[in-house]
């Protein structure tokens, strides 16, 4: 039986193709029971690596069973058909992913910003909470609801963090997610909390978020790494950020694993307190930074 034939049986009705990959694809969907509009991942186990269907797909599951937030795209139903295909229904982000929205509306006012930063950093912060990495945070992960709120996505490469005898986090050395959102410690294949790896990501998306740029040109790998090193951060003069904002950024960008920020640093920093009546004024478009990428070009 195709999707469709499936899918009817459990009172889906499909619609367009939302995203395609090597092993699945992503449409979306009409649920009668629920009566709204949903997204749903298909998973042909005939065509995934058998490495995939041991390691990768059943952490997936397993942690869309287990996390519930508001700020994390909420997970319906997850079943299999005897074609070996597994369905994962799921919240519909219904205005895309993030990137899109900035490569379409530009850099955003830092009080925009503060509320969509402030709701990813919470939902990271219940994932690590619960001993999960998300490992891949790239703003084509953060999907917007219907009122632009943030619903963090795909937690394909996410993993369940396990300790030795001791207590102690046994690190990661695995290579996840994409180079220009990776810290450097992941990059140089060097074993690491992957939490505080998280914690980089949220500072490229941050910047991303408020520059409409990427902070490293990731088309040269090791040139990026050592920019990374020294700590360069480019903040282009054409956009008036607080001081607030910046520290945060520099603080999250930190190549020091040992002096980067934990989830609770970051949601107690000071620019997730300020009062909004302190925000400047919206300021000119970003230009490019020295070392930076456009997203709007």
């Amino acid at each position: 039986m195709d999707d469709a034939v499936v899918l009817g049986m459990k009172g889906y009705s499909l619609s367009k193709t939302l995203g395609e990959g090597s092993y699945g694809k992503v449409k979306s969907a009409y649920c009668d029971r629920l009566k709204c509009n949903v997204a749903i991942k298909i998973i042909n186990k005939n065509e995934t690596p058998q490495d995939c269907l041991e390691r990768f797909l059943p952490r997936e599951i397993e942690a869309l069973k287990h996390l519930r937030h508001p700020s994390i795209i909420k997970t319906y139903e997850i079943f299999e058909s005897s074609a070996g295909k597994v369905y994962i229904v799921m919240e519909l982000g219904e205005k895309g992913d993030l990137l899109d929205y900035i490569r379409t509306t530009g850099a955003m006012r830092e009080d925009i910003a503060r509320i969509k930063f402030k709701q990813l950093a919470s939902a990271i912060k219940h994932c690590h909470d619960s001993d999960i990495a998300h490992r891949d945070l790239k703003c084509e992960n953060i999907l917007l609801d219907e009122n632009l709120n943030i619903k963090l996505s795909d937690f394909g490469f996410s993993k369940s963090l396990s300790r030795d005898e001791n207590g102690k986090t046994i690190l990661s050395k695995t290579f996840c997610g994409s180079a220009a959102y990776a810290a450097p410690e992941v990059l140089q294949g060097i074993p690491c909390d992957p939490r505080i790896s998280d914690i980089w990501s949220l500072g490229v998306i941050l910047y991303t978020m408020v520059y409409a740029l990427m902070p490293f040109d990731d088309s040269n790998v090791r040139n990026m790494i050592s920019m990374q090193k020294q700590h360069r951060i480019p903040f282009p003069n054409s956009k008036h950020l607080t001081v607030e904002c910046k520290d945060l950024i520099y603080h999250l960008l930190q190549p020091n694993v040992s002096q980067r920020l934990c989830i609770d640093e970051v949601l107690k920093h000071s620019w997730l307190q300020t009062p909004k009546s302190t925000i400047p004024s919206p300021p000119p478009a970003a230009e490019e930074g020295e070392h930076s990428q456009n997203l709007c070009e």
